[in-house]
């Protein structure tokens, strides 16, 4: 079975910025697409930004030009450089792949979720 574990988060004042990791651990062979989501209190889960394993990138818009997602598939890392941090980015963030291929057993595993690091960006 595979995991994924956030770390990173944290308090830190507006304008300030923050280097969120998650890293998958397990008999893995490859990971698909890597990626970021966040959750506010009272609103749905959304897409910060997604890396394939090829390194193409996609951000949501009003993350574009603060946010920065990179990957060490070497580590089965990914990373969420944030920078001119906001009020608003204020939220759970949450590690996610979408398909992880293992050995012993040999198989996929879909839609993996990480537990969810806190950010928290003060006025």
């Amino acid at each position: 079975q595979v995991q994924l574990v956030e770390s990173g988060g944290g308090l830190v004042q507006a304008g300030g910025s923050l280097r969120l990791s998650c890293a998958a651990s397990g008999s893995i062979v490859s990971i698909n697409a890597m990626g970021w989501y966040r959750q506010a209190p009272g609103k749905q889960r959304e897409l910060v930004a997604v890396v394939t394993a090829g390194g193409n990138t996609n951000y949501a818009d009003s993350m574009k030009g603060r946010f920065t997602i990179s990957r060490y598939n070497a580590k089965n890392t990914v990373y969420l450089q944030m920078n001119s941090l906001k009020p608003e980015d204020t939220a759970v963030y949450y590690c996610h792949a979408d398909r992880i291929a293992t050995i012993n057993p040999l198989m996929y595993e879909y839609d993996i979720w990480g537990q969810g690091t806190q950010v928290t960006v003060s006025s």
